[in-house]
């Protein structure tokens, strides 16, 4: 178990706790939340965290501009950002992987594997 630490952006309250539980239980990483594109913003500036999980369709900000604008952070433009997305199609794939998004997974993620696929993504041990 690391001390890793993932900030998961996301609307919805189901996806959010399930996403902490799973990634507290299984893999001990401290989890914060945010409930919108805004709020993972300022919460990924303030506490740097070792990876952010971000949700394509949330309203007012989405993924997408809430990635870009990580981007041109200096402060949060190392962090590495994993979607979140119902939508999975190839080419969509292709398309995030080519702006710097490190991988996709899909919606509904199985819980029991969601540390699983973070850490293969990362290189990280479990």
């Amino acid at each position: 178990m690391s001390n890793r630490r993932i900030l998961v952006v996301d609307n919805e309250p189901s996806i959010q706790e399930v996403a902490q539980i799973c990634l507290e239980t299984v893999a001990g990483w401290e989890v914060s939340i945010a409930g919108s594109g805004l709020e993972g913003l300022a919460a990924a500036e303030r506490e740097q965290p070792d990876a952010i999980l971000l949700d394509v369709m949330m309203p007012e900000m989405d993924g997408l501009d809430t990635f870009s604008r990580l981007q041109a952070n200096p402060v949060t433009r190392s962090i590495p950002v994993i979607l979140l997305t119902a939508k999975v199609q190839a080419t969509d794939r292709q398309n995030y992987s080519k702006l710097g998004v490190r991988s996709t997974i899909a919606k509904p993620f199985s819980p029991l594997e969601l540390a699983q696929e973070i850490a293969t993504t990362l290189g990280w041990k479990l």
